[in-house]
């Protein structure tokens, strides 16, 4: 699985506006059935009010190509545009938890 984080920043409210229009106008949702997403949240840092952090995850490299090239890819940039927003972009590859397993309570 690839997972990647992406932090939406904007002046004043302009990130929340955009991951409010990509909720409520149902392309987030389109977005979670396309095949191989495994995960489309939106979250807010604590300590930045201009920040949105999406966690985008896709079952492979394959599954996100197809999303980049889908009509869907166009309307994300076009609401990015329009709330004038920038991206800073962290990108993790799954390898399973290792050893890290003994310090997760499930």
């Amino acid at each position: 699985m690839i997972t990647i984080n992406i932090y939406y920043s904007g002046k004043e409210n302009a990130a929340e506006k955009f991951a409010e229009e990509m909720e409520n106008s149902g392309l987030a949702d389109r977005i979670r059935t396309q095949e191989g997403n495994m995960r489309y949240e939106y979250f807010k840092p604590l300590d930045d009010e201009h920040t949105i952090l999406l966690i985008d995850s896709w079952k492979d490299q394959k599954a996100i190509d197809e999303h980049h090239k889908s009509e869907m890819m166009q309307e994300i940039i076009k609401l990015r545009e329009k709330y004038d927003l920038h991206m800073k972009v962290e990108r993790f590859v799954s390898q399973g938890l290792g050893s890290d397993s003994e310090y997760i309570r499930e």
